[in-house]
């Protein structure tokens, strides 16, 4: 199919108000069966595809991400027959949290960089302390390496909510409203990461479970809802971190159950990982793309067909 009128491929990676009455109007008037109507389901998960991850000036930006995000956009244009349902999730933060600056300080009152790794060592020797929560701090920085999770990072403040970081890039939410329009097919959005002492790489469950929370735990609901589906494709920001660590949350829950896993695909050319200047991502997350390869999940490219 052709693209609509309002797509300029130029502005992927722009900030600029979305056009949703266009979209879905052009969406409507596209003449496509309703979704409901479909005999493959097909989901399309987005993971954080927000502008704070995507745009050149976002606060952690991933590079690469406007050019997966493209690619992932044209994705959904050229098969919007087909694909019955979109999902997307929304990484959403306060400014006081876990992974943050002003949740830490060294022995002389100081904040953690951005990018500072804190170990339990360093929280046992007193290199880091933490200002809130300090028993659960040790606690949790012990519990990251004992599950063999990722060392704490402290990030650049990022995807805040109500700020304009926090939002769906542009482009891509017109291509979700055009996607509604078009299929009779409402969005799913799933908010996550805004409780303070803890990380939520994945969207379905948060690095260290937090009992007393109500997202606190693993989202079987969702999970759950992806056996209702044919096919599901799985993109997003960063490949390293959010999407890696939604596909393993997936991959252990259906660990048993190899033909969910079989309907797994994840578009490899639409993400990308963070850039660390210690610690090689990218690699990581291929050596883990490549263990659920070998499961039965299947990488493949935005210019396959589906299926």
């Amino acid at each position: 199919m052709s693209f609509p009128s309002f797509y300029d491929p130029a502005r992927v990676g722009t900030l600029y108000v979305p056009n949703t009455f266009e979209a879905v109007t052009q969406g409507q008037a596209a003449g496509l069966s309703p979704a409901d109507q479909d005999r493959r389901r097909v989901l399309l998960l987005l993971v954080d595809a927000q502008v704070d991850f995507i745009h050149p000036d976002g606060a952690l930006s991933v590079p690469g991400a406007v050019d997966d995000t493209r690619r992932t956009i044209e994705w959904l244009y050229h098969n919007i027959g087909q694909v019955t349902a979109v999902a997307a999730s929304l990484d959403s933060h306060t400014p006081i949290q876990i992974f943050y600056p002003t949740w830490w300080a060294d022995q002389d009152g100081n904040p953690p960089a951005p990018f500072t790794l804190i170990t339990a060592d360093d929280v046992q020797q007193g290199r880091w302390k933490p200002l809130f929560e300090p028993e659960w701090s040790v606690r949790y920085v012990q519990a990251l390496e004992a599950q063999a999770k990722k060392v704490l990072t402290i990030w650049p403040f990022h995807t805040m909510i109500g700020t304009p970081g926090q939002t769906l890039t542009p482009a891509l939410y017109e291509a979700i409203a055009y996607h509604a329009g078009a299929r009779r097919a409402q969005p799913i959005f799933l908010t996550k990461g805004a409780i303070p002492k803890t990380e939520n790489y994945s969207i379905l469950e948060p690095e260290v479970k937090v009992p007393d929370h109500p997202l606190g735990d693993l989202n079987r609901q969702f999970l759950d809802m992806l056996t209702c589906y044919d096919l599901v494709y799985i993109a997003g920001q960063a490949k390293s971190h959010c999407v890696l660590e939604t596909a393993t949350s997936i991959m252990r829950y259906f660990a048993d159950q190899p033909d969910i896993i079989a309907r797994l695909r994840f578009l490899i050319d639409c993400t990308s990982s963070v850039v660390h200047p210690q610690i090689d991502f990218d690699a990581l997350a291929n050596a883990a793309l490549a263990q659920f390869e070998a499961q039965g999940l299947r990488l493949v490219h935005s210019t396959d067909p589906v299926g």
